[in-house]
């Protein structure tokens, strides 16, 4: 199966897009994995990524869309994969869908993880980072024995810049400008199937097998 996992912050599309794959016995490709491994192996995009990273700059779309179907081409993404954090526009979007017919293939299914933006700014506004060992809790979730202390070293427990509640408001009207559009792009081709993304991530995860179950199948 060739999938594509979309959603705001905050909707674990991490998490999922690990236990998913695994389920569907492809690979888990994350445009963050894909930089890590170009940087950290020299290739010649790596290092045109990561002039613009230390600077950072976003890496430029063509920069992106190249490594992307570079590691499509690779072995273990043959029989399927799941893309996680690529497309994140219509543009983006479009360059798959002609990337994959120039091999024959198509996409079969776009997963979106359905939150609610208060639920996400609960959910990110509740960590809670230790200064010391950088172990995350969550003040409703997972709350340490004793209001900010980290259980595993007494370390001081903050709040990160990035999980305060302005910031995660603005990185959703980011998502709902950029990347929410994709929804109705691949809606309009019938190929989004959104599920629940609230709850434990167990019962996430079902949902989301048993929303892929029916459409598992060969090209």
């Amino acid at each position: 199966m060739r999938l594509v996992l979309v959603g705001p912050p905050g909707a674990g599309k991490g998490t999922q897009a690990q236990f998913i794959a695994e389920h569907l016995q492809v690979p888990k490709i994350s445009t963050g994995d894909i930089f890590r491994a170009n940087v950290g192996q020299g290739t010649e995009l790596g290092l045109l990524a990561k002039t613009f990273m230390d600077r950072g700059d976003l890496v430029p779309d063509d920069v992106t869309i190249e490594m992307v179907r570079n590691r499509l081409t690779e072995d273990d993404a043959q029989g399927g994969f799941l893309l996680d954090g690529f497309p994140r526009t219509v543009p983006q979007a479009e360059v798959l869908d002609s990337m994959l017919a120039e091999s024959g293939v198509k996409l079969h299914v776009v997963l979106e993880l359905v939150v609610e933006d208060d639920e996400v700014i609960r959910r990110l506004s509740g960590r809670r980072t230790c200064r010391t060992c950088n172990h995350i809790w969550h003040i409703d979730f997972d709350p340490p024995s004793v209001e900010g202390v980290c259980d595993l070293d007494g370390g001081e427990l903050y709040q990160r810049d990035d999980d305060q509640a302005e910031t995660i408001a603005n990185r959703l009207k980011v998502y709902a400008n950029e990347t929410a559009p994709l929804v109705g792009y691949y809606a309009s081709r019938g190929l989004l199937v959104g599920i629940d993304a609230t709850g434990p991530v167990d019962d996430v995860t079902q949902r989301a097998i048993d929303a892929l179950r029916p459409l598992q199948h060969g090209d």
